[in-house]
């Protein structure tokens, strides 16, 4: 017997007196001929044994329930289940029934939804779009071929980076769930992923914020008429100071150091008051005013939930994108911009040869995408179930890799211009990398421009934009997966779990923020992210292609979007891009990075740190996973197929109504 389903009022609830087996099973094509299927007579299989079972006619799995059928909470001798006699086997029913399953599915429709899509997609590109778009990519482009470099960038991106990134955006959005809850409906065994992403946001906040504190430092120093890292009169300067935008005829020594550079090193980073990692020194009170004043601004920009940082991103997602167009004007009118140009773009097709260009494209695009950070997961959650998050991965990705290849001109056109000065070859002026390459190079360039203040001021107010939302999206990462896997504990005290996690990142920085604070920063740069993320994105990846299955995943997103990814998608994510993932972090560890800063070699010890910091995010993997073995009742066979068995059912909205589905 079937009975239409038009309303609300036909989805049965097990009333007090009421057999369950009315409510059925639910077909999953949501078309005209959407059925509510009563099968009383027929026993279906539980998750536990659909291996075994026959597949259920319209694509839904069971859902063991364990809500009472009376609504009250007691357990009565009529449950939820099909009678004994007919097999051994449990039945269970995908509609939740009873008081606990209407308050589910009220949580869910309560769950908070971005105001308008624009806002989602501004969270996205500002989240992609950080500070290593500016330094990172035109130091890797120049230093593997230049024009070449595009080449295994762009096959990187197309086979491994846009996949992983689509793949994400469709999991979030289909589960609505965080990080760490999400495991229960793809693959419970692999929930340690989760708990490891949030430990690495978290070392990722205690050190990205301190580079933004520079920044700030360098905004404030600003706002005078002559700019402080332009002379070599002030109090931090040495007698190895040379200031050759002077109107003296200077000459440049091996021992020469511009005062943008001691600048940076002795009066912001203070640096020479350390011996290195084993005595980092006092803290300094200035870059601990401008953190806690940047904490300030993230609390009160993400405390409410994506409807208030939604409307934030207005703000720091497109502000960087006007800044850089003015900076690609005026540095394309400086004398010898055309010098840098033609060193960023002249390509060495030698070097295409090579495989380390091959591995710096892809952590390139890897990291500039940032799937593995629950970020993505967390923003796409707040989407409607119907949004088109396949068209929103190819213009958030296409935006980020277009804004990187600019970001290359802006730098370069000043090193070009740095280098006419300075009467040397581009690679000469090019030396600096990382922070270094915004906070001495291009800032003494800005220093020695005309309305060298003005620029000056737009310029650190960028790179603040760039990283603040950058920090919003990795702590909203780790508040959406700790509030969705306990919701009744915080769900209704978000702010004051905000507050708290922001105290602990503002405690946890404090090693940064001493006057060995950079290099700290480079050891967690180093070792903290890299390796642990790429571990964490390629077991992900297999989980969902291999464990959940192509297939069942390629059927969600048909759910939300109307049509199967294709063939490519799904050769991509089966195989191509955990290859990817596996090229890239074996690479990494065959070779480890030799670190060195400023004058400073890191000693052997600090490679041996570095690993253990790394490993204790990644550590949480097979931690719960043997914890999940252990807690499971059955055979260890039986163990296994219910650890990798989904065991919680998505909502799936149909106007307003959801049904459950695993």
């Amino acid at each position: 017997e079937t009975a239409p389903l038009t309303s609300k009022k036909d989805v049965s609830d097990c009333n007090e007196g009421e057999d369950c087996k009315g409510n059925g099973l639910l077909v999953r094509n949501p078309k005209s001929a959407l059925r509510l299927v009563e099968d009383g007579n027929k026993v279906h299989p539980s998750q536990g044994d659909k291996g075994e079972a026959a597949q259920i006619s319209n694509g839904y799995s069971g859902v063991q329930s364990s809500v009472p059928c009376n609504g009250m909470g007691e357990v009565e001798d009529a449950q939820c289940t099909a009678p004994a006699a007919t097999t051994t086997t449990t039945t269970t029913t995908s509609t939740t029934c009873g008081a606990e399953g209407q308050q589910q599915l009220k949580e869910l429709e309560d769950r908070e939804t971005w105001s308008k899509k624009i806002d989602f997609l501004l969270s996205v590109i500002g989240y992609a779009v950080d500070l290593g778009n500016v330094w990172r990519f035109p130091y890797i482009c120049y230093q593997n071929g230049g024009g070449a470099f595009l080449i295994p960038y762009t096959i990187m991106a197309i086979f491994g980076g846009i996949p992983l990134f689509y793949m994400e955006l469709a999991l979030g959005q289909y589960h609505r769930n965080g990080c760490i809850s999400i495991w229960r409906k793809i693959c419970p065994i692999f929930k340690g992923i989760g708990f490891a992403i949030c430990i690495i946001d978290l070392y990722v906040a205690s050190y990205y914020n301190t580079i933004m504190a520079w920044a700030f430092y360098y905004l404030v120093s600003s706002f005078t008429a002559e700019l402080p890292w332009t002379s070599c009169t002030n109090a931090w300067n040495t007698g190895n100071c040379t200031n050759y935008f002077s109107k003296d005829n200077v000459s440049w020594s091996l021992h020469s150091i511009s005062p943008a550079e001691e600048f940076y090193t002795r009066q912001v980073l203070q640096v020479h008051r350390s011996n290195g990692l084993d005595d980092l020194g006092g803290i300094s009170w200035q870059l601990t005013l401008c953190l806690l004043l940047i904490f300030t601004i993230v609390y009160f920009s993400i405390w409410k939930g994506v409807k208030t940082s939604g409307k934030v991103v207005w703000v720091t997602a497109t502000f960087p994108y006007i800044i850089l167009f003015i900076l690609l004007v005026r540095g394309a009118t400086l004398p010898g911009a055309w010098r840098g140009v033609l060193y960023y773009l002249k390509p060495d097709w030698q070097k295409l040869l090579a495989t380390e260009v091959w591995v710096d494209a892809a952590a390139q695009i890897f990291f500039s995408l940032g799937p593995g950070f629950g970020v993505l997961l967390a923003y796409a959650s707040y989407n409607k179930f119907h949004n088109n998050c396949y068209q929103d991965a190819l213009v958030t990705s296409t935006v980020n890799c277009v804004t990187s290849f600019v970001s290359g001109f802006v730098i370069f056109t000043v090193l070009g211009y740095m280098a006419e000065m300075r009467n040397e070859d581009v690679s000469e002026v090019a030396k600096d990398t990382g922070p270094s390459l915004l906070f001495i190079t291009y800032a003494e360039a800005i220093a020695n421009m005309p309305a060298s203040t003005f620029f000056a001021i737009i310029f650190f107010l960028m790179l603040l934009t760039l990283g603040l939302d950058s920090t919003f999206a990795g702590l909203e990462g780790v508040i959406t997966g700790v509030l969705d896997e306990f919701p009744h504990v915080w769900s209704k005290r978000r702010e004051l779990f905000v507050l708290g996690l922001t105290i602990i990142c503002f405690l946890a920085s404090l090693a940064t923020l001493t006057f060995g604070g950079a290099y700290v920063v480079k050891l967690f740069e180093e070792y903290a992210t890299g390796p642990a993320v790429l571990t964490v994105v390629f077991l992900e990846a297999i989980a969902v292609a291999w464990f959940y299955g192509i297939t069942q995943f390629c059927n969600d997103v048909k759910e939300m979007l109307g049509f199967t990814p294709g063939w490519y998608w799904r050769v991509c994510w089966a195989a191509i891009s955990p290859m990817f993932l596996l090229f890239v972090t074996c690479s990494f560890l065959s070779n480890p990075p030799e670190l060195r800063l400023f004058d400073y070699n890191y000693p052997y010890w600090t490679t041996v740190v570095g690993y253990c910091i790394g490993t204790s995010s990644i550590i949480c993997i097979p931690v719960y996973m043997v914890y999940r073995l252990i807690i499971t009742p059955g055979t260890l066979k039986e163990r296994i197929l219910k650890s990798i068995t989904p065991e919680t059912a998505t909502e799936i909205p149909f106007g307003d109504i959801r049904m459950n589905a695993v």
